[in-house]
């Protein structure tokens, strides 16, 4: 039985069977509030042309109409309009309605004065039609949200109670309960197989919120902040100060710890940035892959692919893949020892791939499969050390960097942050590039990021 599995006995490959409902359920009302928002707009409008005396709708307005629903939809989902959050918050659905409809009438006028097309427009009807839209889109998503409140509650988001030796709050509906003793779960910073478990067991749910006497705190509050997902701990001791950072579960007061750095459609961005450049550069490298394959069989007895475990997205963990640079026998897959300059573990083709970068293209294939991103922190074997202590134990913060997926270059490999980590500061700037990025990610910046990589492809620190 491998480590991971270890790592993973007990806690249940599928959690219980009202989480994947929650989130099934979750993903089809998104739908029908698009299919609403479509056929309120599209409603509204005829309504509108109809009550200003135009006869139906042209054919030449069908097209513009058309495309002005396609750009609503874009614009909402960047606006987050789509978010589970606005079939439960009015405030949220409203306001997010609002901000796409605003945008999607500023760019249909942008246009018609571009095209000089004013002109020949039923100005009443336009009007009318886009009052029409308006009032119908805002009733049908405050109509939506008080059905789904209605019919669902507080339990269409999954929530999960880690009970740690501490309280269990009174109220407990609809929330998955967890003994950590029972579990085997505990907060230990220094065990990367436990944050997997931890991570394993919080992937299909929303919000975690944790009970734990107070010497624990801390260390939950660190594990937590690289879970990607809505992290609290319970403070009933918070109750008399009431700050403004506190939420509450079930009527007992908790500290809000840890939010994934991510929405929905910046994730939704961020994936489609990887798809669309990952599938032609493989395509585009399958020759030389080929070539760097047989060369590599050629030059040493051995597997092609060097698979190593690695930390991802979540705390959880994942087979890295990279062609074999070193000796089978000499290679190290937990990482311990850093790669040295004259390092006699290297083959030939090996220290070729590696001074070039060619060793890491087979981590697009980890991209294809969602493990990795092009751009995050790059991830780091177990066993990787400065000065002696184990990446986490240099910096506690580690842990929050892998909020994000783990990417083949990030904003520490092109400030040449790479190669042998041989005292303290080298595994620091990394993580504070890293942290950097987590917290002021945008699709730009990944862009900019990749564009810088093609300059550091050939460094003096690769080796």
């Amino acid at each position: 039985m491998s480590k991971i599995d270890l790592a993973i006995e007990g806690v249940p490959h599928r959690q219980p069977a009202t989480a994947a409902l929650q989130r099934n359920a979750r993903l089809w009302l998104c739908v029908l509030l698009v299919l609403a928002d479509m056929a309120a707009l599209a409603t509204g409008f005829a309504l509108g042309m109809r009550t200003a005396s135009v006869p139906g709708l042209a054919r030449d307005l069908w097209q513009p109409l058309a495309a002005g629903l396609m750009v609503y939809a874009i614009v909402a989902f960047h606006c987050q309009a789509y978010n589970p959050r606005c079939l439960t918050s009015l405030t949220a659905t409203c306001r997010s309605a609002a901000t796409a409809f605003a945008g999607t009438l500023l760019i249909f006028l942008l246009v018609l004065f571009s095209a000089k097309a004013t002109g020949s427009l039923s100005r009443l009807g336009i009007s009318a039609g886009l009052l029409c839209s308006g009032m119908l889109l805002a009733v049908q998503r405050v109509l939506i949200v008080h059905a789904v409140r209605r019919r669902f509650g507080d339990s269409l988001f999954p929530q999960l109670l880690i009970i740690d030796e501490a309280i269990i709050p009174e109220d407990v509906r609809g929330m998955t309960i967890v003994d950590a003793g029972v579990m085997g779960l505990k907060a230990d910073l220094d065990d990367p197989y436990m944050l997997h478990r931890l991570g394993m067991l919080l992937r299909d749910f929303d919000r975690v919120v944790i009970s734990c006497p107070p010497d624990r705190k801390a260390d939950w509050a660190q594990m937590l902040k690289g879970a990607n997902i809505l992290g609290e701990i319970v403070a009933p001791e918070l109750d008399s100060l009431a700050p403004l950072a506190v939420q509450s579960c079930r009527g007992v007061p908790t500290l809000v710890v840890a939010r994934g750095p991510l929405n929905l459609a910046n994730r939704a961005k961020k994936r489609l940035l990887d798809i669309a450049l990952t599938v032609p550069v493989l395509i585009a490298f399958a020759p030389l892959m080929i070539v760097v394959a047989i060369a590599i069989r050629l030059d040493s007895p051995g597997p092609i692919f060097f698979r190593q475990e690695r930390i991802g997205r979540g705390n959880r963990l994942f087979a890295i893949l990279k062609f074999r640079s070193m000796r089978v026998e000499q290679c190290d897959t937990a990482g311990a020892t850093s790669t040295r300059r004259d390092d006699d573990r290297i083959t030939r083709v090996g220290r070729f791939i590696r001074k070039t970068s060619i060793d890491e293209l087979p981590q697009l294939i980890n991209v294809l499969l969602g493990e990795m991103s092009l751009v995050g922190p790059r991830p780091h074997a177990l066993g990787s050390t400065a000065e002696e202590q184990l990446f986490w134990q240099v910096d506690r913060q580690y842990w929050h960097r892998h909020a994000l997926k783990p990417g083949i270059t990030g904003l520490a490999q092109i400030r040449g942050f790479r190669g042998a980590t041989e005292t303290r500061r080298d595994i620091l700037n990394r993580v504070e590039a890293d942290l950097e990025y987590l917290h002021g990610w945008s699709l730009m910046r990944d862009i900019a990021i990749l564009i810088g990589t093609v300059n550091v492809l050939v460094h003096r620190n690769a080796y």
